[in-house]
């Protein structure tokens, strides 16, 4: 790994994890700034090759994340960012940077679930999501979407960039 890769990682995920933390938002400028910097980057570092790499990360980190951003159950600014750090790592490891933070994201989801005494509404939820799904099709619950739900929230900007970090530091090839 490239250290000005792994700095751009830590600064944009620095960056995200405390704006959503503070407004529940993370900014279009960081995001697409960020994954414009890491296609800038790898042009310059790797060619036409490294830059085609680079928007494949894009893509691959996007597409990853959207059917949940569809679904409403997950902000526009999460699907960037893991695009964004896509750019940066380029589409196998976006993938498992994606799949890692899946697997965070639920763990903290989980934790925040225990510790606000909200862990038998969140799996009715999930159960009435499910039935719902079997009846209707997927598409959005309108009570359970994350504008209109009611339970505590998770800045999934600390798991996204968690994912990152650990695809960088386990790389499975």
């Amino acid at each position: 790994m490239q250290l000005p890769v792994l700095v751009a990682v830590i600064g944009i995920g620095l960056i995200a994890c405390i704006t959503d933390l503070r407004y529940g938002r993370i900014p279009n400028l960081l995001t697409f700034g960020g994954a414009l910097a890491a296609v800038a980057y790898h042009l310059v570092t790797g060619g036409v090759s490294g830059g085609l790499s680079s928007l494949g990360g894009w893509l691959a980190g996007a597409a990853l994340f959207f059917p949940f951003f569809a679904l409403r159950g997950m902000g526009g600014g999460d699907v960037k960012l893991l695009a964004a750090f896509g750019a940066w790592l380029g589409p196998m490891t976006a993938v498992w940077a994606g799949l890692y933070a899946a697997v965070i994201g639920g763990v903290a989801a989980l934790a925040v679930a225990l510790l606000q005494g909200y862990t038998r509404q969140a799996f009715t939820n999930i159960l009435s999501l499910v039935m719902f799904w079997r009846v209707s099709g997927i598409k959005p619950l309108p009570d359970l979407t994350l504008h209109a739900g009611k339970g505590p929230r998770l800045a999934y900007a600390l798991p996204i960039t968690a994912g990152a970090l650990v695809s960088i530091w386990f790389p499975l090839r």
